[in-house]
């Protein structure tokens, strides 16, 4: 029998456009697809990302399948689990789509060092638009500020043109030692708190695809002006399908331009891609700035006076916080693992500026409840909010809860959705619901503080308080 030779799936779980298979295949020997559930400190996903990744995975599985393939399942150490199933199958060569955070790279690097010299290493590129080597400034260093950056990545030829999934995969006859999915047990069971994320998502290959078809036939044209709208369906919900590698970002790229043609649709197809922009930005930040997922860029900020403040905290996380646009979104968080974009940046704002608690913990929190809890976009976000970030929002850019609400949810309904104890509350006072008077409170049938909690801070005093802080570190100048 013909030696096969491993793809090792990563976060690329789709058979589409995935140049790791379409080369193993080219081979002509037998493929053996192979995850390895990494259990090591710091790999092991959030509790939402491990809920759609037992279903990515699943969905995964059953169409190598229908091709004529099986996924072969192990979980430890990929190192030790890829030597011994290249032992124990006698593979020639090893295919796989390289990731960019650091402890991936590190992982890519030790198994490169540990292989045979008869066993081929083939290591592709699929999970970003392009190579962090190749954008740069004049100077040839990484670019800081996101403008430049994607002005840079416009000015290079288009991604390639997407590949087809294959149409048959001839599977290496005798895997063994696979793990069953369900022993991973990756799904919450007591109590099991994800009643509502199947409601709202289809993980999978195909439910990414539909998630591009759907944006570009429904919400593309009018991009622009809804991504900011939490209350109006305005943004394509790809994050995750993305982080997964259920489509690749050229294939977003590629769909969103043929659609592009129209001037009706030309603004939002720009403004869309955009954001994919951003999502690159942050990846090559942290390709550049393997540090960023526990120092401050700005360097200064490491003497920040940060409040620990577990109380708060927590009255955050559970969107207990009196001011119902940030409560709002925490609710949504910890019901769909997905928080709409705008509203995170209200949310964070509140945490590392109202309450003055480290972004660290809201971006520890956010990897554990996102379904799309990408370490270079979550850093990435986290650090540009607090104003300790690269290109990131001046310091003193506070974000007024009551203000945003308004401009962003002027009729309350994205607040009424997930905060139903102030749906009779109109919407005037809604953002605001202590500056209610007792009568209209009552007629809404909410008690302050017993229904739904009074501010457990004042923002005007807090802003002052967190423009102080800054003015210590500032006037100390950069360490």
């Amino acid at each position: 029998m013909t030696n096969p030779v491993i793809v090792w799936f990563r976060q690329d779980l789709r058979l589409g456009d995935n140049p790791a298979l379409d080369e193993a295949i080219k081979t002509r020997a037998p493929i053996l697809p192979v995850y390895i559930l990494n259990t090591e400190t710091g790999y092991l996903p959030g509790a939402a990302s491990r809920w759609w990744l037992h279903h990515s995975l699943s969905s995964l599985s059953s169409s190598l399948e229908r091709k004529g393939a099986c996924l072969l399942l192990r979980r430890g150490r990929p190192r030790e689990h890829l030597m011994d199933i290249i032992r124990t199958s006698g593979a020639s060569g090893l295919y796989f789509s390289c990731c960019y955070e650091p402890e991936e790279r590190k992982l890519e690097e030790e198994i490169f060092s540990h292989l045979s010299t008869d066993v081929d290493f083939h290591r592709f590129s699929s999970h970003l638009l392009f190579e962090p080597e190749t954008i740069h400034t004049k100077n040839g260093q990484p670019f800081r500020v996101f403008t430049p950056f994607w002005r840079a990545c416009l000015r290079m030829p288009d991604p390639a043109a997407p590949l087809a999934a294959p149409e048959h995969i001839s599977g290496y006859a005798n895997p063994t030692g696979s793990d069953k999915l369900e022993d991973w047990n990756l799904l919450p069971v007591h109590p099991d708190w994800s009643e509502g994320f199947y409601n709202v998502w289809s993980p999978g290959e195909a439910g990414a695809i539909d998630g591009i078809d759907g944006f570009i036939q429904h919400g593309m044209l009018n991009y622009s002006h809804d991504r900011d709208r939490p209350d109006r369906p305005g943004t394509s919900r790809l994050s995750p399908h993305l982080h997964f590698g259920e489509i690749t970002p050229r294939q977003v790229w590629h769909k969103v331009r043929a659609n592009r043609h129209l001037p009706a649709t030309r603004t939002g197809a720009d403004a869309f891609l955009r954001q994919l922009g951003w999502r690159e930005f942050c990846s090559h930040l942290l390709y550049h700035w393997p540090s960023l997922p526990t120092e401050p860029f700005r360097k200064e900020f490491r003497d920040f006076p940060w409040r620990n403040d577990t109380a708060m905290l927590i009255a955050w996380q559970k969107g207990l916080t009196g001011y119902p646009i940030v409560d709002a979104g925490m609710r949504e968080l910890w019901h769909t693992g997905w928080m709409h974009n705008r509203v995170r940046m209200i949310a964070a704002s509140f945490l590392v500026k109202d309450l003055l608690i480290h972004w660290q913990h809201g971006e520890a929190w956010f990897r554990d409840t996102l379904v799309d809890a990408d370490l270079a976009s979550n850093v990435g976000g986290w650090q540009w909010v607090a104003g300790c970030g690269a290109d990131a929002a001046p310091y003193f850019r506070v974000f007024n809860p009551v203000l945003q609400g308004r401009k962003f949810d002027p009729q309350g309904r994205y607040i009424k959705k997930w905060i139903p104890e102030l749906k009779n509350i109109p919407a005037k006072q809604l953002h605001a619901p202590w500056e209610a008077s007792s009568n209209e409170l009552l007629n809404a049938g909410v008690e302050a503080g017993r229904h739904y909690p009074k501010p457990v801070v004042d923002h005007a005093a807090c802003r002052k308080r967190a423009l102080g802080a800054y003015q210590q570190i500032k006037n100390r100048g950069p360490v």
